[in-house]
């Protein structure tokens, strides 16, 4: 019998990973938030990582797509594997120099004929993700499709006008003076790597 993936697949996915996290989280984008889906515990199997990534493959088949680009560190493994699908190459941006901007390193290049999609593990507010794009748009690069495992703004968060989530939640985020769990002194967890 042929497993159906609905949303509610996925999210049980990430529960009997333990990669559904509660508590008092920094996010990568800077926000408070009780809740955290730690992607890393889910991408740690292969399997679930090749069923994940065929399904967001699954959406750009007839797109041509010849580069997929995941933002460092949560993009890399899911970029790759959604690049294996699609019979791409896949590079990724990461951030460096003092101000921690995105960019293409190790000697990655970028054609200008590339059919991109990009790829990232959570979408909060879409920083990196938008970051990329801006690189793209000042070489005058065409961007086909952006696409996630989870989309955390349940669908607020709009980055291009093919963008797929695989699952979406509506999951609190607060300004850092402004969380009520900073208010109730509960500890904080940092489990991103941007602050590292």
């Amino acid at each position: 019998m042929e497993k159906i993936f609905t949303e509610e697949f996925i999210l049980n996915i990430f529960k009997e990973t333990e990669a559904l996290l509660n508590g008092h989280f920094k996010l990568s984008s800077g926000y408070h938030s009780d809740t955290y889906l730690q992607c890393a515990k889910v991408m740690q199997y292969p399997e679930l990582n090749s069923i994940l990534s065929s399904l967001i493959a699954s959406h750009f088949k007839s797109d041509n797509i010849n580069l997929v680009i995941g933002p460092a560190i949560g993009g890399i493994t899911l970029a790759y594997e959604v690049a294996r699908k699609l019979g791409a190459r896949s590079i990724f941006a990461e951030r460096s120099g003092q101000e921690r901007k995105m960019s293409f390193r190790r000697g990655f290049k970028i054609n200008k004929n590339d059919t991109i999609l990009i790829v990232e593990d959570v979408i909060t507010t879409g920083g990196s993700i938008k970051e990329i794009i801006e690189l793209l748009n000042s070489e005058g690069i065409n961007i086909s499709g952006v696409a996630s495992i989870v989309d955390r703004s349940n669908g607020s968060v709009k980055l291009h006008s093919k963008q797929v989530s695989l699952l979406h939640i509506s999951a609190p985020k607060y300004e850092p003076d402004k969380c009520p769990l900073c208010e109730k002194n509960i500890p904080i967890d940092t489990p991103g790597s941007k602050f590292v």
